[in-house]
């Protein structure tokens, strides 16, 4: 394993390497815990699993009024603000995602903002969260992946009603909540559903979305009926056409310090339309995670089956993923250590009556690869990781990935879909060394710096290109309140 630089230009590793260690010597205040562990009052336990953490629904940059330390304000609870800026600049050596070979410097500016109104007009409940996503300095097209000007991510009215299912063993209320509008939500461990976090853009949808139950309770169980939304660039996003998502998804939280338990029910409509055929995907599954007594293990695992029909072939696939981790408790760092293996399957035989490619719905890709290359169908990939913070306000991890596709046969979706039906290409795409420090410059801004390098394997070199990719950034976060 080593890393392999010499494509990176004379000033960027130099650069680098001052960044990481003044970052060791800084001083300043926490930024926000990846793990905060259970506390008092409530059920819900974050999994220790790498990148699995769900974004709080309101955002985490959103603040209440109450609490922002102004006088006038301070009895003004019913109002949830927020405004976020991220800037990343990033150097691309032979991005693989790209038709054509070279180095890319693009810089990356996402701005959101965010308004809530809640209990003042109880039951009605109100949210809007605004994006603003360019890019600039780029030698290529602009896409939606980047590029999402002035649109709302979420604009909901909420029927919520505080107790109506009564309280939970511990007292927490247990309400009805129901939304219709535009949301920008994530479930399960993010690789289905995510609102995708690292990309620029991020994955929205239209329609309804229930719960019965809160986060905090003991048992929630989530109800979905909505479209996508395709991001256009710079008009205003709309529904994909005749595509439907519909979900159940529940929450069983009895026992968090042992298990919790997501079983779930998804499933993507698409209609037939303009050469597109009729598409119908079930998938049930169940995620279980949670940590070992008092042994420092901790798991995470879940899988998934789906059948129905895509025009005129039927469908049978399946999905799985698996982390054991071991935290060193005692030790000032608290180290951790994690395997992963992850498993989707992929078309075995294109021209055969069964279509066995596992339909990814709307994930967040970034934890399979740090390049972004890797999305969850047609993949089998082994991982180590390392996670360890060397003071309060610095965070590190660094792993090691291997790559399969799961059907030499089926598609690699991470270049621009490219097959070998023959499967003569074998299987092999490459394997990857990433690493990340995340520094908290003050408790409203965090500054990430990382690196990764992707070394192609048998399929990329015989149907994309030869050569490895260079891959490192630098990420300014910043919220205003």
């Amino acid at each position: 394993m080593h890393l392999n630089a010499k494509h990176l230009p004379h000033r960027t590793l130099p650069s680098l390497a001052l960044l990481l260690l003044g970052l060791s010597s800084a001083f300043a205040q926490p930024f926000e815990e990846d793990h905060p562990r259970t506390t008092r009052g409530t059920y819900y336990l974050n999994p220790l699993s790498y990148s699995t953490t769900r974004d709080p629904d309101p955002p985490k940059y959103v603040r209440n009024v109450s609490e922002l330390g102004i006088d006038s304000l301070l009895n003004v609870n019913w109002l949830d603000v927020g405004l976020d800026y991220r800037f990343r600049y990033e150097y691309r050596d032979d991005d693989i995602r790209r038709a054509r070979a070279g180095r890319d410097e693009p810089w990356l500016h996402r701005t959101r903002a965010y308004i809530g109104i809640k209990e003042i007009i109880d039951p009605f409940r109100f949210a809007a969260e605004m994006q603003d996503a360019r890019r600039y300095n780029s030698n290529y097209p602009r896409d939606n992946r980047d590029v999402n000007e002035f649109e709302f991510i979420r604009l909901y009215g909420e029927l919520y009603f505080k107790d109506l299912l009564g309280h939970d063993d511990i007292g927490n209320p247990r309400p009805l909540s129901i939304r219709y509008g535009i949301h920008n939500f994530e479930f399960l461990d993010r690789r289905l559903l995510g609102n995708n976090q690292w990309r620029n853009t991020a994955n929205t949808f239209q329609g309804f979305h229930a719960s019965l139950g809160q986060e905090s309770n003991d048992w929630q169980l989530d109800l979905l009926a909505v479209q996508p939304l395709y991001r256009s660039q710079y008009r205003w996003d709309r529904p994909v056409e005749q595509q439907w998502l519909y979900g159940v998804i529940g929450h069983w939280r009895k026992w968090p310090e042992i298990v919790t338990l997501e079983p779930y029910y998804l499933a993507l409509s698409q209609s037939a339309h303009a050469g597109v055929a009729e598409r119908l995907v079930h998938s049930p599954g169940i995620r279980a995670y949670g940590i070992v007594g008092s042994t420092g293990f901790d798991y995470d695992t879940s899988f998934t089956y789906q059948f129905g029909r895509n025009g005129s072939r039927s469908v049978r696939a399946f999905a799985y993923v698996g982390e054991v981790g071991y935290t060193w408790a005692t030790n000032p760092w608290k180290p951790r250590f994690s395997l992963f293996y992850g498993h989707a399957s992929g078309d075995r035989d294109p021209t055969d009556a069964e279509d066995n490619r596992f339909e990814r719905f709307f994930g967040f890709g970034r934890p399979w690869s740090a390049n972004d290359y890797i999305v969850y169908e047609n993949i089998s990939t082994p991982k180590a990781r390392v996670e360890f913070k060397p003071r309060h306000d610095l965070r590190v991890d660094f792993g090691y990935s291997w790559y399969w596709l799961a059907s030499d046969k089926d598609r690699f979706a991470g270049a621009n879909n490219v097959r070998d039906v023959t499967g003569r290409s074998g299987g092999y795409l490459g394997s990857e060394f990433d690493i990340r420090a995340r520094y908290a410059w003050s408790p409203k801004t965090e500054i990430i710096v990382g690196y990764a390098h992707f070394t192609n394997g048998g399929f990329i070199e015989n149907n994309v290109r030869r050569g490895d990719t260079d891959f490192a950034y630098f990420e300014f976060n910043h919220r205003f309140f």
